[in-house]
């Protein structure tokens, strides 16, 4: 029996704005265009063009390349982790025929100058589509517009939900008639009072039954993005509003409130999450974001209902604030992360932060610490791509690391490298982890 496709279904088929950039025909049409246009640039017969001219194409884009490696590795680090090798090659290609274009451009007639200018931008065009191909963090379009928010929920009902001893949330509670099928998601402002922090805003998810009255106390969870990258990073790319609401639609509504702070203070910025000459951002996260959760939404407390996870640099953040806060935090999602908090090399990072004082550093730097102290009340997800060269190792490392430092950890390679399908599916997995570690359900 065939199925109709519903309204909804239908509309999405059919709105360019959600057709898939990372998988299916366009990415394919994308590369075979570039290609097409590269061999176009390159290949002639005017007898002008052999000789020195394409060769003088290769050498520049060799020279502008390693530039762009010095220039972005060696002294900017917006990637922590350095740029990836893939991202590095199809920017060379880009460039490559930049260059071609540039050096074809004299032989041509006016018209024809256009041609080449085009056949270029194809090719940047097709870089641009397999660099996203990687990290996955547009798979539509639609994820690059501006998520749809509204006005934060912030009044407090005087009649609550919460579990006796021995229950959990969902034991004891009981969704009313005309609970909203879906939560919301508002930006909110929480300001650096006590660290002097200077934070953009951040997003905060609340699921279906926060709405309700009364209305059950629920844990959070502090979500961090990477680096480059906005606190909106998980709503759009994550796709975080959709996977809390589907576990709500199986939960009759209860779901972690979800707060997605930022912990880097601009897109390009890197912030260790460490109190250091860097920013204070230790504090921010370990007592502003707090205060202000428990201020102005009504919650579960406890560290045993406020958990901290993240992908990349904030996976990496999520382990530090557990391990250097496990008065505030009680359990944690690393997807990820480093081995090492870093500004480029540990030498940068030790002379930035702290003056070259590597007694300061190691005091606050997660393996330090796991050597020298237990944590047998802290329980924490290690998830990694399984094909993450470069963070699969540091994730191992860490994840033996805290075993021998007593806390309850468990370690998910999941299918894939470095990119947000790898994030998506690691918060999808441990949605349920989460809420039986904060005792929403059993």
């Amino acid at each position: 029996m065939t199925t109709l496709a519903t309204p909804t279904e239908l509309a999405v088929r059919w709105n360019p704005l959600d057709w898939p950039l990372t998988h299916g025909p366009i990415p394919y049409a994308v590369l075979a265009a570039g290609w097409a246009a590269l061999a176009l640039l390159a290949l002639s017969r005017d007898r002008r063009w052999l000789g020195l001219r394409p060769a003088g194409a290769a050498l520049l884009t060799a020279a502008v390349t390693a530039a762009i490696k010095i220039v972005v590795d060696g002294w900017w680090h917006p990637f922590p982790e350095g740029t990836p090798d893939y991202v590095l090659g199809w920017v060379a290609l880009a460039v490559f025929a930049l260059c071609l274009a540039g050096f074809r451009a004299p032989l041509l007639p006016g018209r024809r100058r256009l041609f080449a200018a085009g056949g270029a931008a194809l090719v940047v065009l097709m870089s641009a589509s397999q660099v996203n191909r990687g990290f996955d963090q547009y798979p539509t379009a639609r994820v690059m517009l501006a998520p749809k928010t509204q006005a934060l929920t912030t009044g407090k009902t005087p009649a609550v939900v919460t579990a006796p001893a021995g229950k959990v949330l969902a034991e004891v509670w009981q969704a009313p008639a005309d609970l909203p099928e879906k939560g919301t998601v508002s930006t909110a402002e929480i300001p650096g009072t006590k660290s002097g922090f200077e934070a953009r805003d951040a997003y905060v998810y609340l699921p279906p039954a926060y709405q309700a009255s009364p209305r059950p106390l629920l844990p959070v969870l502090v979500l961090m993005a990477g680096q480059p990258g906005n606190p909106s990073d998980w709503v759009n790319s994550g796709g975080m509003q959709d996977r809390l609401d589907a576990f709500a639609a199986d939960h009759q509504g209860l779901a972690p409130i979800v707060v997605m702070v930022d912990q880097i203070a601009t897109m390009w910025g890197n912030s260790l999450c460490m109190d250091s000459n860097v920013a204070r951002a230790q504090t921010y996260l370990a007592e502003d974001v707090p205060d202000w959760i428990h201020g102005h939404l009504q919650t579960a407390t406890g560290r045993s209902n406020l958990s901290i996870g993240g992908a990349s640099l904030g996976g990496t953040c999520a382990l530090q604030l557990a391990l250097n806060a496990p008065k505030v935090y009680g359990s944690f999602i690393d997807i990820s992360g480093q081995d090492e908090p870093t500004l480029g090399t540990h030498e940068e990072t030790v002379d930035k932060a702290f003056d070259g004082d590597e007694k300061a550093f190691a005091a606050v730097d997660p393996l330090h610490l796991m050597t020298t102290r237990q944590y047998p009340d802290t329980a924490g997800v290690f998830a990694v791509g399984a094909g993450d060269g470069d963070f699969r190792p540091q994730q191992e490392k860490m994840f033996a690391a805290a075993q021998k430092a007593g806390m309850k950890v468990d370690f998910q390679p999941i299918p894939g490298g470095h990119s947000w399908t790898v994030f998506r599916e690691a918060l999808d997995r441990n949605l349920p982890w989460l809420a039986q570690q904060t005792g929403m359900i059993r």
